[in-house]
């Protein structure tokens, strides 16, 4: 088998509403390692994998031979206003991570409730910020939409915000000083794109206090630039003290996270989120091309890494029309109308048939 091109985009083809296309891996070389209703959260009740085939969003197409394989890996062609564009952002390192990644059981610990960044969370999100500008990454973004808690909320901000906050009334602070225990200054929100708020990308729901959000009142009052408008309910009614939401659960909701984005008209989108989020939605994809691939794309994330990824509309759930699209007729001139030509060659192909 002819092994994949080290820089070619790889199109990892889902067979009914999604494809997802590997177009860069970023991580930063400083991050470190270290509403709906509950019940519509639900999934079927079968073995992982054969729950998400039969999910009503999702038809993994998965390759049983190595001829199969190799023609999945072959080039792809997509309309360009059926594909976006996301730039997927871990947040920074948290309070919850330091002791977390040493010992699982130190995340039950009331303390890190809603946890907030370190100061190397920060250190991450400054150099995260200084990348996606040298690029010219931070240009690019129509969106920013990030998880409902405070340690990505300070990482949208921080990563993707304006500089240097003055005070003026007719422009909002993206971020006020200090907000989250942070010792910051404040952020503008000028030259920033919109960061909106979402709660169908947050972590895994339920018994970890560091996963449980504060209210929508406390968030604009600590973030009064960032738009809160689509979180139904002030509280946290998601979180459960005593349950946790499923693997499975959490893969379901993160399709129905992508589902979600072709409502919106922007076409590149930056989404500040969790490592348990990433992987568990992005380990539904992969299973068409080659296993090297797969495991790029399942990888878990760093604290502030960026990775960028296109996701294809295939099956036209998108109403979108493209807006770099042009029909090639003059009104005026010796051209005839494309669909004259089009119907007189195909008459002369016709013709030639056997």
């Amino acid at each position: 088998m002819t092994p994949l091109a080290a820089h070619s985009p790889v199109i990892i083809s889902l067979q009914s509403h999604h494809a997802i296309a590997f177009f860069s891996s970023i991580p930063t070389p400083f991050s470190s390692s270290s509403s709906a209703a509950a019940a519509s959260l639900a999934a079927p009740t079968a073995q992982y994998h054969r729950r998400l085939l039969l999910l009503p969003s999702l038809s993994v197409h998965c390759c049983s031979s190595p001829s199969e394989m190799e023609g999945a890996s072959r080039p792809s062609l997509f309309p360009l206003h059926r594909c976006k564009t996301l730039h997927l952002v871990r947040h920074g390192q948290g309070i919850h991570n330091v002791e977390g990644d040493k010992n699982y059981k130190a995340y039950m610990n009331p303390v890190y409730l809603d946890a907030h960044l370190t100061p190397l969370g920060w250190q991450q999100v400054d150099n995260l910020r200084k990348h996606v500008q040298a690029c010219g990454l931070s240009k690019k973004i129509d969106l920013v939409i990030t998880s409902p808690l405070l340690r990505t909320l300070q990482t949208a901000v921080g990563v993707f915000g304006g500089e240097g906050y003055t005070d003026r009334f007719d422009v909002l602070p993206l971020m006020v000083a200090n907000a989250g225990n942070s010792g910051r200054a404040a952020i503008s929100s000028l030259d920033s794109p919109p960061i909106v708020a979402v709660e169908l990308c947050r972590e895994h729901l339920g018994v970890h206090p560091c996963d449980k959000r504060s209210s929508v009142t406390d968030y604009q009052f600590l973030f009064p630039g960032v738009d809160f408008s689509l979180i139904e309910s002030d509280e946290d009614i998601l979180w459960k003290a005593d349950v946790r939401e499923t693997k499975e659960e959490l893969a379901a909701r993160g399709i129905k996270f992508l589902n979600w984005l072709w409502t919106r008209k922007e076409k590149e989108i930056a989404v500040v989120t969790h490592s348990g989020f990433l992987f568990h939605t992005l380990t539904t994809f992969g299973e068409d091309c080659h296993p090297s691939v797969k495991t790029e794309i399942s990888r878990h994330f760093a604290n502030c890494e960026l990775r960028s990824v296109v996701i294809v509309d295939k099956s036209n759930i998108g109403s979108d029309l493209s807006a770099t699209n042009f029909p090639g007729k003059i009104p005026h001139g010796p051209d005839r109308p494309s669909t004259i030509a089009e119907n007189n060659m195909e008459g002369k192909s016709s013709k030639n048939e056997p």
